[in-house]
């Protein structure tokens, strides 16, 4: 059989199981959800013992230190997973809400319900925790999901998933609600993004490489999940310590994720009072800093290109560069931004409500870090991923974000 019969099989098997989620009660799937979580807990040694062999061949083939940390499971982390998947359990059930509702002249009874796409895949790079939350917000929202997660993780997700699809089936649901697609061959994308009919929608997470390439390619409906160029601006009227402590901690929380930030901005007018101590920080920290020629007047700073101000750097790096004004700030972001997140470091509330009107990101920060851009953080719980598209979903992607809706039309004999 080849990957793309293999593929369109599993898909068949996958639209069959999500007819019978979609029907489950709550009880049933939070049930399914606590099962999968205790399961992951018990069989840790199982998926670390995979996940070792993941890293043994990431190391041996010169991966770089922050995709090694993506991609390394720990017990922690792997009890992070299994929590992330209990905080589903407790999280309201979207399908069946009522988005609105009326009742029409003519007596008709209109209601516009939550329900699921069916079913999802997802692509996805390096990091295997994400198997368990993709699979945790797909089943929580009624879906079936194909996961295709990366050859470099791929005896790590293999682990996994046969945890979750044995939990699955012991609490009474299709075990085929969640598959693992080979990570063989690229062909297995390719399958996925031509499975029009079969799978509802598409959500890549990772790289810009990868999401271009399936924004571009499939034919099946995509959400995108974009990459994160997320800037921090500093403007005339920052706090001066409140704006050290936000950037510190947007580009060294934790670097290898999208919502670190990647750029930062300096108002010209602070900026000799600024840049002396955040050089000095973010160096001490580790981070090389690649910046303009004001920046550059200090030690060790690299010099900027424009290509620099639009890279995700997911390191202990930055593009920096100082700004006239807002505005040139704004113009500045508009050029390089992915539309994720953008912050402002202000006290002057005109300077702040300019700055969100005109940034056009998913989540526009005003004197706060970048990395609160996130499911958990919003109070959505586990989410699949940070879409930067328009359409239908924006920003962290929660439960809600995971359906669709129908009209259910309730009358007593009218006719038109």
């Amino acid at each position: 059989m080849s990957i793309e019969q293999d593929v369109q099989a599993a898909a068949l098997r996958a639209r069959e199981a999500s007819h019978e989620l979609a029907v489950a009660t709550r009880a049933t799937k939070d049930a399914a959800l606590l099962a999968m979580a205790d399961a992951l807990v018990a069989e840790a040694p199982q998926v670390l013992k995979a996940n070792a062999d993941d890293v043994a061949r990431a190391e041996a083939a010169g991966t770089p230190p922050n995709i090694i940390d993506r991609l390394r499971l720990t017990e922690e982390r792997i009890a992070d997973m299994a929590d992330g998947l209990r905080m589903v359990a407790g999280l309201a059930d979207p399908v069946g809400e009522v988005v609105r509702g009326s009742t029409l002249a003519n007596g008709l009874e209109l209601r516009q319900v939550r329900v699921p796409f069916g079913v999802v895949g997802m692509i996805y790079e390096a990091r295997p925790n994400v198997t368990a939350d993709a699979a945790g917000i797909c089943l929580k929202s009624g879906n079936a999901v194909l996961l295709r997660g990366s050859g470099s993780a791929a005896a790590s997700n293999a682990a996994i998933v046969s945890v979750l699809r044995a939990a699955v089936e012991g609490a009474g649901l299709p075990a085929d609600v969640i598959q693992l697609i080979s990570a063989e061959s690229h062909d297995s994308v390719k399958a996925l993004m031509q499975a029009r009919g079969l799978v509802d929608v598409l959500i890549p997470r990772g790289g810009a490489g990868l999401i271009n390439a399936v924004v571009t390619e499939s034919i099946v409906p995509v959400i995108e999940t974009g990459v994160g160029v997320c800037h921090v601006y500093v403007d005339a009227a920052a706090d001066l310590d409140k704006a050290l402590a936000i950037v510190m901690n947007s580009k060294t929380h934790r670097t290898s994720v999208c919502n670190s930030a990647e750029s930062l901005l300096v108002h010209e007018s602070i900026a000799d009072d600024f840049l002396p101590t955040v050089v000095e920080a973010l160096q001490g920290a580790g981070v090389t800093i690649h910046g303009d020629d004001r920046f550059q007047e200090y030690d060790d700073v690299a010099p900027v290109t424009d290509e620099d101000y639009g890279t995700e750097y997911l390191a202990l790096e930055i593009s920096a560069r100082v700004v006239a004004d807002v505005e040139d700030a704004v113009a500045h972001i508009r050029r390089h931004s992915s539309g994720h997140t953008d912050a402002i470091v202000t006290e002057d509330q005109r300077a702040a409500r300019r700055f969100t009107a005109a940034v056009d990101s998913a989540a526009v920060m005003v004197n706060a870090s970048t990395r609160f851009t996130d499911g958990g953080e919003f109070g959505f719980g586990a989410e699949i991923g940070i879409s930067t598209q328009k359409l239908h979903a924006r920003g962290p992607m929660g439960l809600p974000e995971m359906t669709s809706t129908k009209y259910v039309v309730t009358g007593d004999g009218q006719i038109r």
